[in-house]
């Protein structure tokens, strides 16, 4: 039986009314967090991204979504034996409309600290849209369900790191400026800036990779810092949502030191940004449940062979690398057999599975 279907007492199966509950239940979340989108601008979305949302758009958006999940919720208490999924889709899109709905006024503007509500929103919905149909495609392990165990804990990594992007960002940067201030040199900077966009990005890939390398394989020699990137491979399932299943100060501190030579060389902000929406997209195809052989390339870049070897249960400590095999190649932990591996996760897992337990996990003394 999946975890999920523990403490809500349904069955998964098709026809039953879990999914139909399920969606329910996601889409008027969405709509009702876009409703609060629209009546907290100020609390709840990100500054700099205000002026580039489609307003009419987000409101067309925002009432379709309501109307799914009020339907879904219906189709839901029809179906199932238990009405709480339904009942709480109902809900959320009766609380969103009490709150005026697709057309809720635009609440006040201003202030500097914010939840990324937005942030998430917009990631959720289109990261969904684009990989649960690949994966349903072009499955590599079609019995896998969308609903499968641990689903919900990844979706909770998911939520806080999206709605914390102020406080990661900042985390994030604020090292290097701090710590390496002295290693600037402004004609090392105009130089590297200086060089055609295409070049930087694939010099930003590069370096990038290196440090994440380096900090990825210190996450699992050194005993503190595996358990923080233990909670990573505690996923014994691997999709789009798995790739999010990942510790805060994991997190932060891969992003933080990542960030360092790309601060101290002062690449352009044209080709960082770039690599950032690379990796955002490339970070989660590589955990993908899909199927995709990618031939020769798969000894140039990352691909969901190349990473799954790196969460199977044997052998461990492999392909440490994010996007270029090659690292893994020169150092001496490439492994990539022509097969997926047959199982993934820890081989004696001691991470618990719910969001906050694995949280605090790697702070108990052992």
């Amino acid at each position: 039986m999946q975890l999920a279907e523990r403490p809500l007492g349904y069955e998964t199966r098709f026809g039953r009314g879990f999914i139909s509950g399920v969606f329910s239940v996601a889409l008027a979340a969405l709509g009702f967090g876009g409703v609060l989108c629209l009546r907290f601008p100020s609390f709840l979305t990100t500054p700099d991204a205000r002026a580039l949302y489609p307003l009419d758009l987000i409101r067309f958006l925002i009432h379709l979504h309501l109307l799914a999940g009020f339907g879904l919720g219906v189709l839901s208490i029809v179906l199932s034996r238990r009405a709480r999924l339904g009942l709480s889709g109902i809900g959320l899109v009766v609380a969103a409309t009490l709150l005026g709905g697709s057309q809720a006024p635009i609440g006040t503007l201003g202030g500097t600290r914010y939840l990324g509500l937005d942030w998430f929103l917009l990631n959720v919905l289109v990261l969904s849209m684009l990989f649960v149909p690949l994966e349903r495609l072009f499955a590599r392990l079609p019995a896998q369900r969308i609903f499968r165990p641990g689903w919900a804990t990844d979706l909770a990594h998911f939520a806080v790191s999206h709605l914390l992007v102020q406080v990661t960002v900042l985390l994030t940067l604020i090292p290097a400026a701090m710590f390496f201030k002295w290693a600037v040199h402004p004609a090392v900077q105009h130089a590297v800036a200086a060089q055609p966009v295409l070049l930087q990005f694939v010099e930003i890939v590069l370096v990038a990779d290196l440090s994440e390398y380096a900090v990825h394989r210190l996450f699992h020699t050194v005993p503190f810092l595996w358990r923080f990137h233990a909670v990573h491979h505690s996923s014994e399932a691997m999709d789009w949502l798995a790739a999010s299943r990942i510790h805060l100060v994991d997190a932060v501190v891969t992003r933080a030191l990542a960030f360092v030579p790309l601060y101290v060389l002062g690449f352009s902000t044209g080709p960082v940004y770039a690599y950032l929406v690379f990796v955002s997209f490339h970070a989660i195809f590589v955990h993908a449940n899909v199927r995709f052989r990618f031939g020769a390339l798969e000894r140039v870049l990352g691909t969901p062979k190349f990473h799954h070897w790196h969460h199977a249960t044997a052998p461990v400590d492999k392909n440490f690398a994010i996007h270029l095999p090659v690292i893994d190649r020169v150092l001496g932990t490439y492994y990539l057999p022509e097969h997926f591996p047959p199982a993934y996760g820890i081989e004696t897992n001691p991470v618990p599975r719910r969001y906050a337990a694995q949280l605090v996990w790697p702070f108990r003394p052992r």
